[in-house]
């Protein structure tokens, strides 16, 4: 019998405001924008004028120079060498979205190098490799070292990965070969008898991660893909090929700096902001199929359609078969294939959103069903507790590839930090991924329990890990254990840009606040709000009924039209703080006392020709 799932938990949210002070109305005068987007500006900490102006206005020709990264002057110096040697150069990347962008961009790149310094195509003196998720996991290892020895590699260069593979470089440096480690994962390190950090990296012939120490390059965001980026434009600039044609790689870089939940701050910004404008009129064949195909052709593209529409599909050959797929769709030349790779692809995505969905739904239901049980009860799920701070869960047979997104919707719907398992290849080994809220750092916590894994990395966010299974209930008590997560750090917090009463907004405010974009992690959209709106009616809407517009009253006496898509959870709400009466008078369109505290964003809905306001709905509560 299939576990009904219920509506997520509502857990009680505190709402905060941003406390920043500045002229707002004396920036508003100056760079000719309303108060209320300066006070936007200004808490996302843009305080000097300059940087105000880099925010709004700032082109590629404020990126920061690539010689400025430690070891890339090196590094480039090495790779010029191979090429004007004319020996074989493999790229090795990792199989996600940032990986694949990696090895395009590399790829790409230094065939560019090759031509122009060798006066031919570079044929099979350059090319890729890309671990399997499944078989290989990830990043370079031994296997592919030893196949890239027994293909006469000269030079294997790493991007988004690497830092951490010290077998693999050891192996290739045994061989001979040359190895230049790109990256941006955080550094490894072990501590000392005085709990002191002491770094490592692998004995490459160069180190180019921006994260290392005594590496003074000031934007510490980039993903694998823009230090590759970087390395193509200094490489590009010794061989005297103009730097403005690593522009053409701004699309896919913009992709891969949203996909891999990057900071949207500094040079992401500029380079996200950018990309978004090229891809509506790309020269690449596949990512043209892909929009076209995602029904995105003609439309102004966001930061949202990366994430969640043309990323995914890049990523899911990868998760769900082989990354080469993607990375080979990038390249195609011919329209036509790039069209039908492109449908493949979207396929490929869709039954990976089919199978995520289920996961999720076994996962919750494990979780809800069976809170009151222990670990050490149920050996074949290791369902942890509700009570728990740190959620430590395997679950058999989920496909290791969606292990991540699961967690992710595990950790967005308890708001816990989240450690899910399932099986691998390989007999008494799990594999998961984690993921984690504000104020626990997953990397930390994990090292803390590193005599319990086989093999662990990850950054403050998240995590990818393996090990034995026998070892799953000790991991969930000493997690456990160590963690100092209080209440104050287990409630979700919703941060409020401006008070903002409905009647203020408008079509022209509403237009401005686009310079805020692109919106993602590091420059979130902004939350405005209002106390005390009262509720005339709502109704549920769509094919599905997935759709609700509740009718607000203005302070002015007209309304405005609120958009959500949980109708199931706000009626619950309104039934649990209200009554059912009122939340039947509601339903109908009749006058009751429904008044709620309203989180929102100002937005415009054009249909039939016509534009009229509207909010999307982004939290609420009962007032007091």
């Amino acid at each position: 019998m299939a576990t009904e799932i219920k509506p997520p938990i509502k857990y009680d949210m505190v709402w905060t405001m941003y406390g920043k002070r500045a002229d707002f109305f004396g920036i508003a005068e100056r760079f000719h924008i309303d108060p209320v987007t300066a006070r936007v500006i200004r808490n996302r900490d843009m305080i000097t004028d300059e940087e105000i102006d880099t925010y709004l206005n700032g082109g590629l020709d404020r990126l920061h120079d690539p010689v400025m990264m430690k070891n890339m002057e090196k590094g480039c110096s090495l790779m010029l060498e191979e090429i004007r040697s004319r020996n074989r150069i493999r790229i090795i990347s990792d199989y996600d979205v940032d990986g694949v962008s990696s090895n395009y961009i590399l790829y790409k790149g230094l065939q560019r190098v090759w031509e122009h310094e060798n006066g031919s195509p570079a044929g099979d003196g350059i090319d890729y490799d890309i671990p399997h998720r499944i078989y290989d996991g990830y990043g370079i290892n031994i296997r592919m070292v030893d196949a890239a020895a027994a293909d006469q590699v000269s030079m294997i260069i790493t991007c988004d990965n690497g830092i951490a593979a010290f077998d693999a470089v050891r192996k290739a440096k045994e061989y001979g070969m040359r190895v230049i480690v790109t990256d941006h994962h955080d550094i490894p390190y072990d501590t000392d008898e005085n709990d002191i950090r002491v770094y490592k990296v692998p004995e490459a012939d160069a180190v180019i991660d921006h994260k290392q120490p005594g590496c003074e390059y000031p934007c510490k965001e980039l993903c694998g893909a823009g230090v590759a980026y970087k390395f193509i434009q200094l490489l590009y600039r010794m061989c005297g090929i103009p730097e403005a044609e690593c522009e053409a790689f701004i699309e896919i870089l913009g992709i891969a700096t949203v996909c891999d939940v990057m900071n949207l701050v500094d040079e992401n910004r500029i380079i996200v902001r950018e990309a978004l404008h090229r891809l509506s009129d790309s020269s690449n064949y596949g990512l043209k199929a892909l929009i076209t195909n995602s029904g995105r052709d003609g439309k102004k593209l966001s930061a949202f359609d990366l994430g969640f529409i043309i990323g995914p599909c890049i990523n899911a050959a990868g998760r769900l078969g082989d990354a080469k797929t993607s990375l080979e769709f990038l390249l195609e030349t011919d329209s036509f294939k790039a069209n039908e790779r492109a449908i493949e692809l979207l396929n490929i995505n869709n039954t990976r959103k089919d199978m995520t969905e289920q996961g999720t739904k076994t996962a919750i239901g494990l979780i809800e069903t069976s809170d009151h049980l222990l670990m050490g009860a149920v050996p074949e799920t290791g369902v942890a507790a509700l009570s728990d701070r740190v959620l430590v869960m395997y679950i058999p047979k989920l496909h290791e590839s969606l292990v991540g997104i699961i967690a992710g919707r595990i950790k967005e719907r308890y708001y816990r930090p989240v450690l899910l398992f399932t099986d691998s290849e390989e007999e008494g080994i799990i594999k998961g991924s984690g993921r984690s809220i504000e104020g626990y750092n997953m990397y930390d916590e994990i090292n803390k329990c590193s005599d319990y894994f086989t093999k662990f990395g990850g950054h403050e966010m998240a995590a990818g890990f393996s090990m034995e299974k026998r070892n799953l209930a000790r991991l969930r008590e000493k997690m456990n254990a160590n963690c100092t997560l209080d209440e104050k750090l287990l409630t979700p917090k919703l941060r409020i840009d401006v008070p903002m009463p409905l009647d203020y907004v408008t079509i022209p405010l509403t237009e401005e606040l686009e310079v805020l974009e692109p919106f993602g992690k590091g420059n979130e959209k902004p939350v405005f709000a209002q106390s005390g709106v009262r509720v005339k009616s709502a109704r549920i809407m769509g094919k599905r009924q997935n759709v609700l517009r509740v009718s607000f009253l203005m302070e002015n006496g007209g309304t405005i039209e609120g958009i959500s898509f949980d109708p199931e959870v706000f009626i619950s709400n309104i039934k649990q703080w209200f009554g059912t009466n009122e939340c039947d008078k509601i339903l109908k369109g009749m006058p009751g006392h429904v008044v709620l505290d309203v989180a929102y964003y100002p937005d415009i809905n054009e249909f039939a020709g016509r534009r009229t306001l509207q909010i999307r709905l982004l939290e609420y509560r009962k007032h007091e």
